[in-house]
């Protein structure tokens, strides 16, 4: 029969595949051990003692990159660059680069990183090639920004581009290069990238917080904020995946009959790994080579659904974090092939299974260690016990003013299919602060100041031997956009394979305004509980603290006029609104150009991708869903054919359109509304084919790697 020869094929295939998936592991073993990796922790990086003995060889102190001092003062930016190159010639490093960030990238650029490599050497007068690497070469680069989404910031007539090293992260080493984070903008100052404008809201926070905390009698160093960013994937058997040419090409299924099996026992979520697959050892291997180069890649386990994964960090600084997150995604692709997988970072790779996120926990802290965003640290360092309700006022007075901002920043193309399907948030922008806080906050507006006091509850298990637990009378409210989660806020709507920049950016940006306005009126003579008082009665619409995946709620949120924005086109067109230039102008984060480039590249991202996945189904129609169905003489044959002509026809009409907003909704409809009735067709034919007559690999085959993967040893 057809499938016993289909087992006859794949039984000779056997012994091949296991002999190459054996050749191209790496050399740790399995269940690598924590000491190993302790001891190695950070050898790639340099940073503290890595650092400190080249730099002491160069007489230069420890601790001389802890400031950016060093990128100002020609003769210590020489010694530097001698100790870098010593250290990377010592680690076998024979070439350097500026890496940056270009923006629109997310889920399409590999590494979501520009690099031009070079090796560092130079000719002696004897024409012999030595070693060679100067402050000025690691300070500043030059490269051609034309080619780059810039949104008419740059033309091939005015190409230069230039780039400038970020001393609030960390150069790094893998394989033969060194890698140099850097800043990227164009010859007249404009951001071409995502860090820029990050670091930007930095400094505008750091600026306008210092500047509110001292008005109020506390004097602080500086502000930065901190992040944590849980990164989801989806792992799947790359043979597989090399056969599906809409995964290949645009990281998602644009069709695919749900498997009888799928998330609905939750028998996956934070099951033991399963030594069945290499799942195990290719993540073990990522967090090896993560620290390495020292990202505290901690938390590994299973997700939701099916084949999916997550891995979690440490916190840390916003700019480190989010460099690091990017070099965790581009070591998760590169390492999953050497296992005999396939990772998936698109935030919905398959139908009616859970996607994939990226919560952003973010937080505001001094530089020497106090969390903003802890009521009882905040209170004992500052001595001021309305500090902390003044500055959650800013923050919710923010969330409401500009949750278009919010929703603007996780309009990535794969969030389309997550926001609101049980999986992320609704497109509504509220924050949860929990009954006890929301009742804190209450009687601050009203006049009450008092310690907050969270209360605590006390579990008995009912069994004799356990003693009862001790747990926050607040539960967690995973429906919310933004809840509080003490100590942190939580951005639980970020896609997974966003690079983050621009989140982090919104939500220092719109923290700084609230700063700025409560100094202002602080100084104007104003005090500070009253500041605080009106900003919560004027805003105390956006804390909602019940479930928003109710629909009855989603209405009176809606009613009671917090941001709703369902489209994500429509979201990233709220960054040219007047009211969001003048904010990101105001606190010198994104000029009037800069903000209209980054809406024409976001929208130009997401039409692309509408295209590519527009053009997948079109090829995968003709080449193997019409062919199988008019071989089982199905029933859909007539409609299947039609499709072609109506996604073509879909196509025209976007790239006819010239209005940027219209285009984009035109995409957003051909995506949401035709493609996505084309597929019920066409899973329905799949249901209704012979198996040996359907060509492309089923949900079955791609998500049930534990139960279909051969004898891995």
């Amino acid at each position: 029969t057809e499938n016993s020869k289909s087992m006859s094929r794949l039984l000779q295939r056997t012994p091949l595949l296991r002999a190459s998936r054996q050749a191209l592991r790496p050399t740790s073993a399995r269940f690598f051990s924590t000491p190993a990796n302790i001891e190695g922790y950070g050898k790639n990086v340099f940073k503290g003692t890595v650092a400190d003995e080249y730099l002491s060889a160069e007489g230069l102190p420890s601790g001389t990159l802890n400031s950016s001092a060093w990128t100002q003062d020609p003769a210590a930016a020489d010694k530097v660059a001698d100790a870098v190159l010593k250290w990377a010639t010592d680690n076998g490093a024979t070439f350097f680069c500026h890496w940056f960030q270009p923006f629109a990238s997310s889920g399409v650029r590999h590494g979501l990183s520009g690099q031009v490599q070079n090796a560092f050497f130079k000719f002696d007068g004897e024409g012999k090639p030595v070693w060679d690497l100067k402050g000025k070469d690691l300070i500043q680069g030059e490269t051609d920004g034309s080619s780059y989404p810039n949104g008419g910031l740059r033309a091939t007539h005015t190409a230069g581009g230039y780039l400038k090293v970020d001393p609030t992260s960390h150069i790094w080493l893998r394989g033969d290069t060194i890698f140099i984070p850097a800043c990227f903008v164009s010859y007249y100052g404009h951001a071409l990238d995502e860090k820029t404008p990050l670091l930007r809201s930095v400094d505008a926070m750091n600026r306008e917080g210092t500047r509110l905390l001292s008005l109020m009698g506390w004097d602080v160093p500086g502000l930065q904020s901190n992040i944590g960013l849980e990164q989801e994937i989806f792992l799947i058997p790359r043979e597989e995946f090399i056969r599906r040419p809409d995964l290949q090409l645009t990281g998602r299924t644009v069709i695919g009959k749900d498997a009888p099996r799928g998330q609905e026992m939750c028998d996956h979520y934070m099951a033991p790994p399963s030594t069945t697959s290499p799942a195990l050892d290719c993540m073990a291997e990522i967090q090896r080579q993560c620290f390495e180069v020292g990202i505290p890649l901690r938390t590994r386990h299973r997700e939701v659904a099916p084949n999916q994964y997550e891995f979690a960090p440490l916190f840390g600084s916003v700019t480190t974090q989010i460099d690091q997150n990017i070099i965790v995604m581009q070591i998760i692709e590169e390492v999953a092939p050497q296992y005999g997988l396939a990772a998936l970072l698109q935030e919905k790779p398959f139908n009616n299974v859970n996607g994939s996120g990226k919560h952003n926990n973010w937080s505001v802290a001094t530089t020497d260690g106090c969390n903003l965003l802890n009521v009882n640290q905040v209170t004992e360092v500052s001595g001021i016990p309305h500090m902390f309700a003044t500055i959650m006022s800013a923050i919710v007075s923010g969330v409401d003013m500009h949750g278009d901002l919010m929703r603007m920043a996780i309009a990535s193309p794969g969030n389309d299919f997550r926001l609101g399907a049980c999986e992320a948030p609704p497109a509504i922008v509220s924050t949860y602060l929990g009954e006890d806080m929301t009742a804190y906050l209450d009687d601050f507006r009203n006049g009450k100041v008092h310690p907050y006091q969270p209360t605590l509850k006390e579990l008995d298990l009912g069994v004799s031997c356990i003693a009862p637990l001790t747990v926050p009378a607040e539960d967690r409210n995973r429906t919310s956009p933004f809840p509080y989660g003490g100590h942190r806020f939580e951005f639980r709507a970020v896609g997974s394979s966003q690079n983050v920049s621009m989140v982090n950016t919104v939500l220092n940006t719109i923290t700084a305004d609230g700063f700025k306005r409560f100094a202002d009126k602080i100084e104007a003579g104003a005090s500070p509980q009253d500041v605080a008082a009106e900003a919560l009665n004027d805003h105390w619409k956006v804390i909602f603290n019940g479930d928003n995946y109710d629909e009855a709620n989603q209405a009176m949120l809606t009613e009671r006029g917090v941001w709703r924005i369902d489209s994500g086109i429509d979201a990233i067109c709220s960054l040219s609104a007047d009211k969001n230039i003048e904010l990101f102008s105001d606190m010198n984060v994104l000029s009037e150009p800069e903000c209209k480039a980054r809406q024409t590249c976001l929208v130009d991202h997401y039409v692309g991708t509408v295209e590519m996945e527009a053009l997948c189904l079109v090829d995968m129609l003709n080449q193997h869903v019409i062919p199988a169905v008019k071989a089982a003489e199905g029933k859909q044959l007539r409609d299947l054919q039609a499709a072609v002509g109506t996604i073509k026809h879909a196509l025209a009409a976007v790239h006819a359109e010239e209005d940027e907003q219209k285009k984009g909704n035109l995409a957003r409809t051909l995506r949401l509304e035709t493609m996505v009735a084309i597929r019920d067709v066409v899973d329905e034919a799949e249901g209704e084919t012979p198996a040996n007559l359907w060509t492309l690999p089923t949900y079955k085959d791609l998500l049930f790697l534990d139960h279909n993967y051969l004898a891995y040893e």
